[in-house]
């Protein structure tokens, strides 16, 4: 049944459930009205009694023959309810008798009496009784209930029609944007409605949609031609440099020649982890944050620097500084800018850590050539260079400098690029300070 309900159109389920609602009130109030429908007549009923009654116990009390007022039937009975009015008897027992001098009504043989105890000018007590037919109640009643039903009925279903009238005419700019959406050409977008509502919004929040997937997958497509033409140059310089030594069988030139392609083999190992790490994070693989102590994450960087780097000095404002991250993380973005400062530094790197009560940050310093300022946005994006060559003179694959951005934004972290003191780049990166007791 649920899944039945769920393939059902928008139209035909707020129609449903419009009508079943309606019905289910209608039905109630129908249900209240014939549970008040007897009690009313009979308040009718009396009130025409009372009506009667009055005049007629004046009539009677000072001695004056009684006026006819049909359709309500007046007696006069003495006390023990005998007539005195020369009329059939009533029919009355004691038991009536008594409530209706007490003033309660009494209801016999499909008609209702009241009655009034008066005196006439001879000090003879006379009991008044006033007494109207109650033919063709019950029908009243039942039918009247009937008629309450149908009526719900019919209402329930025009309230049904004219929901579903309104939701076609309230869906039907739906359509026309769904008409539309079926035949936009690449980079064109919603036109906006005139009107200020719910489908203006939601025209908007789609063309935001529409906005964020052409931009990823123009991300994607530089990525993966720039990963092809980052790929081809190793596989290419292996291909050549293997067969240069299979038609040269020279074991000097052999040892030269595998030398080379050790290169080339690490240089794409390298170049292959940056894009499995790389696609790891576009795919939301975050491991669980933990508390991470940056002063011996940064000394212990240094230590693996390979000999031959430029002399690297730490300088820390604070002994410790725990950054909300994940080790394994930490150890990435500090090797892949001490490499990077490595390759361009001329003399000495320092490496700072600072401290705040909400965030610590590493500030990695060279006295390289710099970056000049029209660069420093783009530094952060995958395969880019400053220049053509750059990366490929000095080792790099163009994705240090990104994993280390993706790695820190994806903890809340920002990593900036500036000038250093001492004339060369500064990087610097922030995460949020671990709550360490």
């Amino acid at each position: 049944m649920i899944t039945w309900w769920r393939g059902r159109s928008l139209q035909a389920r707020i129609t449903v459930l419009a009508a079943t609602i309606t019905l289910a009130c209608l039905l109630g109030l129908a249900a209240l009205a014939a549970a008040r429908l007897s009690p009313l007549l009979i308040e009718s009923v009396d009130r025409e009694l009372t009506g009667a009654l009055g005049p007629a116990s004046a009539e009677v009390s000072a001695g004056r023959p009684l006026p006819g007022s049909a359709p309500v039937t007046v007696r006069v009975l003495d006390i023990s309810g005998a007539a005195v009015d020369g009329g059939t008897p009533t029919g009355l027992d004691p038991a009536e008798v008594g409530l209706l001098k007490a003033g309660q009504p009494v209801q016999q043989d499909g008609a209702r009496y009241l009655g009034s105890v008066v005196s006439t000018p001879d000090g003879t007590q006379r009991l008044v009784v006033a007494g109207a037919g109650l033919v063709g109640f019950s029908a009243a009643v039942h039918y009247g209930g009937v008629w309450l039903v149908v009526v719900a009925s019919v209402g329930a279903l025009v309230a049904g029609l004219a929901t579903w009238l309104v939701v076609r005419l309230a869906l039907r700019p739906v359509a026309r944007m769904r008409g539309t959406v079926r035949v936009l050409p690449p980079g064109a977008r919603l036109p906006l409605p005139d009107s200020h509502d719910e489908l203006r919004a939601l025209a908007e929040e789609f063309n935001a949609l529409l906005e964020r997937q052409e931009q990823a997958s123009e991300r994607l497509r530089r990525f993966t031609g720039d990963a092809a033409h980052e790929l081809r140059s190793p596989v290419a310089s292996i291909r050549v440099q293997a067969e240069v030594a299979v038609t040269n069988p020279d074991p000097e030139l052999s040892q030269e020649t595998l030398g080379d392609i050790l290169t080339e083999a690490e240089r794409l190992s390298s170049l292959l982890d940056g894009l499995l790490s790389l696609a790891r994070s576009d795919a939301g693989e975050v491991p669980p944050a933990e508390p991470v102590e940056l002063v011996s994450e940064v000394r212990a960087a240094v230590g693996r620097l390979p000999a031959g780097a430029p002399e690297t000095r730490v300088s820390n404002a604070v002994a410790q500084a725990w950054a909300w991250a994940q080790h394994g993380e930490v150890e990435l973005v500090l090797d892949n800018l001490l490499r990077n400062a490595c390759r361009y530094a001329r003399g000495e790197i320092v490496v700072s850590v600072l401290a705040t009560r909400s965030s610590v940050r590493v500030v990695v310093d060279d006295d390289g050539p710099g970056i000049a300022p029209e660069h420093r946005e783009k530094v952060f994006d995958r395969f880019y260079r400053v220049s053509d060559d750059r990366a490929r003179i000095t080792g790099g694959t163009g994705l240090g400098l990104a994993m280390v951005a993706e790695t820190v934004r994806r903890r809340g972290g920002r990593v900036q690029v500036g000038e250093s003191p001492d004339g060369g780049a500064r990087f610097q990166v922030t995460w949020r300070a671990a709550p360490v007791s």
